[in-house]
């Protein structure tokens, strides 16, 4: 599960599919840490993301890519997506929302991942 101060990445799968979502999933969970979010970086790999907590929006002022998104409940269910975020965009807010997974583009596709899916965090 998710502990505070771990700096160790995670793991992620979506457990109603039963795919593998990222096995290096970085955690920004400092007000300054999920401000930055991926601003300065040049992409993400595959396996990698980023799981922002909490938040309920994002934006994409001045990012370098496009990457998918999925907003996540409490209990780690899917209740947003965005697929290939484009620059220069604000995400509705998703009130329901612990946080939001950020992954290289092309994940939610690859995966399957649909709006009710349950996802698992593991380190």
């Amino acid at each position: 599960m998710i502990g505070p101060g771990d700096r160790s990445p995670l793991r992620a799968r979506n457990l109603t599919r039963d795919a593998a979502i990222g096995d290096t999933i970085r955690k920004a969970e400092t007000f300054l840490a999920r401000s930055r979010g991926l601003l300065g970086t040049e992409g993400l790999s595959p396996g990698e993301g980023l799981w922002i907590s909490p938040c309920g929006s994002i934006h994409s002022f001045g990012m370098r890519f496009v990457f998918d998104a999925l907003f996540l409940d409490r209990d780690l269910m899917v209740v947003g997506r965005y697929e290939r975020f484009r620059a220069n965009r604000i995400s509705r807010v998703f009130w329901s929302a612990r946080g939001v997974l950020e992954l290289p583009a092309g994940t939610i596709e690859r995966t399957g991942t649909e709006v009710g899916d349950e996802i698992q965090f593991e380190s």
